[in-house]
């Protein structure tokens, strides 16, 4: 059996880069998928090879942050396991970081998460029922660059919001983690070395040569860690924030 057999899974941001990556490993190992983006284009041939229901939704907006939830209850009857899988990494700085910017940043990276998760705790304890959670972060809640002044600043929030919740929700028999991850190889860190750092069609082998372990982040290796912390093969670990990366957070020569 799959480590997800019998578990009904949402994935929210789950059209492409890491969550991606995460909707096929959740249906290899046998959970029933949704899964939410903001373009049909790209979430329906993933939809079509997978099997995995797609919910179109922008989860900057809070109501259908929620509204994905109850999308997944009303086919499945219930929700086992979320994923906040969707980010927005746009550049910005202390000094040049826009209210707009800041905002964007806050909507995506902090906000729906956290009523994505409002609603798929209130769908498990309404049954009485144990669930998991795992919310996708990054290293740059550690500090970051300076350059993702406003992204580090809510993914700090994020996993703070990630203890709080599994230390409130432990006696409900719901386990919620986060994953720290890198410098990971993704379609949107393309576009983003394209448009923010003037890379060319060899940055990855660049990037690749400069890193220990002689690669980036691959999508495939963190969504079958991601599906092992939905399941429950990772047996009482709750409250975890797991740095998923080859640079060593503290270390220095």
């Amino acid at each position: 059996m799959g480590l997800l057999e019998d578990k009904v899974v949402l994935v929210n941001g789950g059209s492409q880069g890491v969550g991606a990556g995460i909707v096929r490993a959740a249906v290899r190992e046998g959970g029933a998928v949704v899964f939410t983006g903001r373009r049909a284009e790209v979430a329906e041939p993933l939809a079509a090879d997978t099997g995995a229901r797609f919910v179109r939704a922008d989860l900057a907006d809070p109501e259908q942050a929620r509204e994905s939830v109850v999308r997944a209850v009303d086919t499945h009857g219930r929700v086992d396991c979320l994923v906040n899988a969707a980010g927005l990494t746009s550049r910005g700085s202390l000094l040049d970081t826009t209210p707009e910017l800041f905002e964007a940043h806050m909507a995506i990276n902090l906000r729906a998460p956290f009523f994505a998760m409002q609603a798929a705790v209130a769908d498990m304890t309404a049954r009485k029922a144990p669930g998991t959670i795992v919310n996708i972060l990054s290293n740059c809640a550690h500090g970051g660059p300076p350059h993702l002044a406003p992204y580090s600043a809510a993914k700090a929030g994020l996993a703070g919001l990630t203890r709080n919740a599994a230390y409130a929700h432990r006696w409900d028999r719901i386990r919620i983690n986060g994953v720290n991850i890198g410098w990971t190889d993704t379609e949107g860190e393309d576009a983003t070395q394209r448009a923010f750092h003037g890379a060319g069609d060899d940055w990855r082998e660049k990037a690749a040569a400069a890193q220990p372990m002689g690669k980036l982040g691959q999508v495939d290796e963190i969504a079958d860690f991601v599906v092992f912390l939905l399941s429950e093969r990772s047996g009482v670990v709750t409250g975890s924030v797991i740095d998923w990366d080859q640079n060593i957070i503290g270390g220095f020569d």
